[in-house]
């Protein structure tokens, strides 16, 4: 590589970097004004919210801890994992059909620019579910740890972390899938595993060997996450060694963002090598040979 190349590569990294991260705004403003989108991302955060300040009278059985504050830790690593996992994949796989990755891929340095905007995108709207589920809590519950600089940080150490082990694996999966049904099949495992993980309650009350299970997998870390940053300390008496491990959680969850970032390159560029013109025709006439 010749000393005029070397100059050259950065400048054009930082303009595919910056088209990335103005595409993800746009985007990002994009699905929050459309209401179809905006359902997804604020109506149902809202719809949780609204369930959670009509739990405050209710209280988790044989304490005196309001049960909402006790379900809101798990709603947020819930909405990460989602927002991490299901919504790139979904996007990656709608985008594949209709042709904007194919257009990505015809512009200089344009899937560098399309991954960027997509990790942004995945970011802000999963904020913004954030935001509106920690409402409730900001304004009802004195139970949680919110007056604490501790919990915000390690709050958002856990969203950041989170966001990057599953985004990545949400795009890796996204460039698996041939069709957006298939990418819809990822949402409903999701839904399954997440039963079984221990985000919502402790881990220890279920049997053994899904507790196993549990731990392998991100979100049982994120809720574990999520309570040690909102819960008082007295509530950790039911986790698995009377800990938050917090060293663990940081743990599992570094190793899925390696794998992820990993796998992710490895899988999109075989994607876009196959990506043409006549394979968007055909997943075009397909589409539209099942009558929508």
């Amino acid at each position: 590589m010749t000393t005029t190349d070397t100059a050259r590569t950065p400048g054009v990294q930082g303009v595919a970097l910056r088209a990335g991260l103005y595409r993800g705004a746009i985007e990002t403003r994009m699905a929050l004004t459309n209401p179809l989108e905006a359902i997804g991302f604020v109506g149902v955060p809202v719809i949780m919210a609204v369930v959670l300040l009509f739990m405050r009278g209710h209280t988790v059985p044989g304490t005196d801890f309001s049960l909402g504050a006790m379900v809101l830790p798990g709603l947020i690593g819930m909405a990460v994992a989602f927002g991490g996992l299901t919504a790139p994949a979904e996007r990656l796989a709608t985008e594949r059909e209709d042709g904007t990755l194919l257009r990505a891929k015809a512009t200089p340095h344009g899937m560098t620019a399309y991954m960027v905007g997509k990790i942004v995108y995945v970011l802000l709207t999963t904020a913004v579910s954030m935001v509106v589920l920690l409402l409730p809590a900001l304004l009802v519950w004195d139970d949680l740890r919110l007056g604490e600089p501790r919990s915000w940080l390690l709050l958002v150490m856990v969203f950041v972390l989170g966001m990057v082990a599953t985004t990545p694996m949400g795009l890796a999966l996204g460039a698996l899938f041939k069709s957006t049904m298939q990418a819809g099949l990822l949402t409903l495992m999701s839904m399954g595993v997440i039963v079984v993980s221990g985000i919502f309650y402790p881990i220890t009350a279920l049997p053994g060997w899904l507790q196993v299970v549990g731990q392998a997998l991100p979100f049982y870390w994120l809720g574990l996450g999520a309570r040690s940053a909102l819960l008082p300390p007295e509530m950790v008496a039911v986790e698995i060694g009377e800990s938050w491990r917090t060293v663990e959680m940081f743990a599992v969850l570094g190793a899925w963002a390696v794998l992820g970032l990993v796998l992710a390159p490895i899988l999109l560029r075989r994607m876009a090598r196959r990506e043409s013109g006549s394979a968007v025709a055909e997943r075009r006439q397909k589409f539209l040979s099942r009558g929508y």
